[in-house]
């Protein structure tokens, strides 16, 4: 038995338990103190308000000679009756019902205008970001209480109207706030990976990264409810708009002005608007805490380099990019002539891959291989079209199994990724939404590239689980992703790269997290998924050993350029390269002999560090 295999096993009883012992966000919220009476008084309040006619012998608008200022306790009349004679109790039931009409228009329609602009502002590129921006920041500039009141002729003092322009009022905060959550959060690696296996926008918006902007939403909610029952109740107190509808600020102001008389009449709305605001407070709190409780943090954010976040700028859809070339080499991958290039603060393009020619045969597996920032990731997400937007394809062509690749647009691109195209990435951990348990994420992709229903898709993730190794595939599959370790989750994402049988692997430096032992059962997997399945194999790496234990061709990369291409004995035997040969110094020490004539093998005494190495360049 592996180790891999005996650590699953030594933690899959407290994984189990760990997964039973995750509360939902209700049982969560049922549990709270803070909730419970805060939802209590609120549900209290609005019941009230909605069965007023049950509590009540009078109309809110009723007068009577006899209950001008009533007393508390007069019969008919529990709390009284104000200056004009009207129940008291009986319009402070009807006033919660207009509080509450008016924070449902105010706060739906900051949430529609804010969250939904607010995710499209924050995920795709700066034009559409800078619209948005425009126009969220000319709506701020509006001072909101007077132009309320400038616009009473156009509602007819309508609470309600004015509610909804009130909700346009707000929705700038929601935008910045969600604007700012995603682009915090648009980076992350599984957002990359879901995109990568081929998700629509659509569907990464709402359920990755909507996911972790609900909270503070959520809070949000609460105060906007809060401020929308504040606002309607101040322009009532100051006696602006219609005045026939009963609400808490119209009775707060003639309470004032009967104080005198009758000093408690302006308590009980004063009473009710404080509980009805602190409990929406109070209830956003609780709200958050459920939703996010109990979850990982998310984690960190890969450096720009290693960090896919959107496809290349092309020349436009379905064209090739000026200065390709036609492409004559076999392979089911090609690459020819490629370069990108970055703009720079004077507005100038800098290459930073250059003339970059690759082929991949099927079966295949090729070690790109190459200094940290040598341009070998760059050439890979130019391969899966997830370049940075701001990357310019300023020449060259991508073929994969005879299909030109540059020029695609997001939707065609979608189709190609998780089906011919697959990806692992570098940090297993990050990649995997901690939201979300790792059977639903794996099927969710595969749903993406399949049409299968969820039934299908579960048993098919559930084989796939069981094929790359996992112990117990079940326990796996309703695992959070903090509850498996490194190695399980590299498999996982395997599993669900290799979930439809792609023609192509891009492997990106997929054992450098990982220990030196599964470092090996993961490339032993990937080679024995490789044989059954045709697939070839690019592998990104900076590791020669790996590329000693994995590879059958090598290409070396310098500063944007290839500089050696050749087989993997033939690279380590005799390199060619000043460059090459510097790299492969790195992985020997003075126990090590080694002789770089032409034809000549490399051997070694008894180092440990280089047995990988070795095995393979003999």
């Amino acid at each position: 038995m592996t180790a891999e295999h005996r650590t699953a096993e030594r933690h899959t009883a407290e994984h189990r338990s760990a997964a039973s012992g995750r509360r939902s966000p209700l049982r969560r919220l049922l549990t709270d103190p803070q909730a419970v009476i805060s939802a209590g008084l609120l549900l209290a309040v609005v019941l009230l308000g909605q069965l007023s006619p049950l509590f009540t012998d009078h109309g809110p608008n009723h007068a009577s000679l006899d209950a001008v200022n009533a007393p508390a306790g007069t019969d008919g009349y529990p709390l009284g009756g104000d200056k004009s004679g009207r129940d008291i109790f009986a319009r402070l039931l009807v006033s919660i019902n207009t509080s509450v009409v008016a924070a449902l228009i105010g706060t739906s329609i900051a949430l529609a205008i804010g969250v939904t602009f607010g995710l499209v502002g924050g995920y795709y590129g700066r034009r559409v970001r800078g619209v948005t921006e425009w126009a969220f920041s000319l709506v701020m500039t509006f001072p909101g209480l007077l132009l309320l009141i400038v616009l009473l002729p156009v509602t007819g003092g309508d609470y309600r109207a004015t509610m909804l322009i009130f909700g346009v009022l707000l929705s700038p905060g929601i935008y910045r706030l969600v604007r700012n959550l995603v682009l915090g959060v648009k980076n992350e690696l599984y957002v990359d990976a879901a995109r990568v296996s081929g998700l629509s926008d659509q569907r990464i918006l709402w359920r990755h990264v909507f996911s972790v902007v609900r909270g503070p939403v959520v809070i949000a909610t609460a105060f906007l409810a809060g401020s929308s029952i504040s606002v309607q109740s101040g322009l009532a107190f100051l006696g602006v708009g219609s005045s026939t509808g009963p609400s808490f600020g119209a009775m707060i102001s003639e309470g004032f002005s009967n104080l005198y008389q009758e000093p408690l009449q302006f308590l009980w709305p004063s009473l009710a608007l404080g509980i009805i605001t602190a409990s929406l407070v109070l209830l956003g709190n609780s709200l958050r805490d459920a939703l996010d409780g109990g979850r990982p943090v998310p984690s960190r954010i890969a450096p720009p380099e290693r960090r896919p976040t959107a496809r290349a700028a092309h020349t436009g859809p379905g064209s090739t990019p000026t200065g390709a070339s036609t492409v004559t080499a076999p392979g089911l991958l090609t690459v020819e002539d490629l370069a990108i290039a970055y703009p720079t603060p004077t507005g100038e393009l800098k290459e930073v891959v250059s003339g970059v020619t690759l082929t991949l045969e099927a079966g295949q597996t090729l070690g790109l291989v190459g200094e940290s920032g040598s341009g070998k990731t760059q050439t890979a997400f130019a391969v899966l079209g997830v370049l940075p937007a701001e990357a310019v394809v300023t020449r060259g062509s991508i073929r994969l199994d005879g299909r030109e690749l540059l020029g695609l647009d997001e939707r065609a691109l979608r189709a190609v990724r998780g089906t011919s195209i697959a990806y692992v990435p570098q940090e297993p951990m990050s990649n995997l939404d901690p939201n979300f348990t790792v059977g639903a994420q794996l099927v969710e992709g595969l749903r993406a590239s399949s049409p299968i229903t969820r039934r299908e898709a579960r048993t098919h993730v559930l084989a796939l689980l069981d094929r790359v190794g996992i112990p117990d595939p079940r326990a796996t599959f309703s695992s959070y992703p903090h509850q498996i370790s490194g190695g399980m989750a590299q498999r996982v994402l395997i599993a669900g790269a290799i979930a439809s049988r792609p023609l192509l692997l891009i492997a990106d430096e997929p054992t450098t997290a990982l220990d030196v032992t599964v470092q090996a059962e993961i490339l032993d997997l990937l080679r024995d998924l490789q044989r059954e399945m045709n697939m070839a194999v690019l592998l990104v790496t900076h590791n020669f050993g790996v590329v000693a234990d994995a590879c059958d061709r090598v290409a070396v990369m310098r500063t944007g350029r290839i500089v050696e291409t050749g087989d993997a004995l033939d690279i380590f035997s005799a390199p060619r390269q000043d460059y090459t040969r510097m790299l492969l110094d790195s992985i020997l020490d003075e126990h090590t002999l080694r002789t770089d004539g032409p034809g000549v093998d490399t051997r070694k005494t008894d180092t440990p560090k280089t047995d990988t190495f070795e095995t393979e360049a003999r």
